[in-house]
């Protein structure tokens, strides 16, 4: 009787452990030298949910972020699925060498985390998180991301084909390619750009548009 005992306190113990919510603090860092980040969405969620997965074509709602900023279907998805979600702790474009705060809990089985933002100038280029799983044990994590490309545009770098948030007046490029050389989500090539104001392949600068991965940084506490 008493070793029953002791396996059922043992079991209540640990199930009152996993099922415990816990409190995130989240600042989201963009490391780049001249990208701005379209409205940032975080979420935590749980091990089925997913905002995008690398080697597979992208959703429509990834799609509409990645090539328009346009966080709202992603957040539906996140949303159905019972995930803690955050939209645009920025308020708005999230500017080189700025950051953001905000707060999230992984309550109900919500223990992966997941971010995504369109990365202007890009034609789909955005950054990403995918499924991080949230440590059990309270501290401060950092969690470096890398840009990827969503595989659903040519990447032309032609300004007319972009938002164009942040005022670029560049125009008059013959574009970069024409083809999708990858139609799945995969880590993004990068810009080319060019120094040319009224011609040559891009419409970007080539010294302020142009990044090294990763570029955004994520420092969590885990309360």
């Amino acid at each position: 009787m008493l070793k029953k005992h002791l396996i059922a306190v043992g079991l209540f113990g640990l199930f009152s452990a996993t099922s415990q919510a816990q409190d995130l603090t989240v600042t989201v860092t963009n490391l780049t030298h001249g990208i701005y980040f379209t409205p940032v969405i975080t979420a935590a969620h749980d091990a089925s949910t997913s905002i995008f997965t690398t080697t597979e074509a992208a959703s429509a709602e990834l799609q509409a972020l990645a090539e328009g900023g346009d966080i709202s279907g992603v957040s539906g998805l996140l949303s159905v699925a019972n995930a803690d979600v955050n939209e645009n702790p920025a308020g708005g474009l999230l500017a080189p060498a700025t950051s953001a705060n905000f707060s999230l809990s992984n309550n109900s089985g919500n223990d992966y985390l997941s971010v995504a933002a369109m990365m202007l100038p890009t034609n789909d280029g955005f950054i990403g998180l995918d499924s991080w799983e949230i440590p059990t044990e309270a501290g401060t994590y950092t969690v470096y991301l890398n840009a990827y490309d969503a595989g659903t545009e040519a990447n032309d770098e032609i300004i007319a084909n972009i938002p164009n948030p942040i005022g670029i007046t560049a125009t008059g490029a013959s574009g970069v390619t024409e083809e999708i050389s990858n139609p799945n989500v995969h880590i993004h090539p990068g810009v080319l750009g060019d120094d040319d104001e009224e011609g040559g392949i891009s419409d970007l600068d080539s010294s302020a548009h142009r990044w090294l991965n990763p570029v955004a940084k994520l420092t969590i506490v885990v309360e």
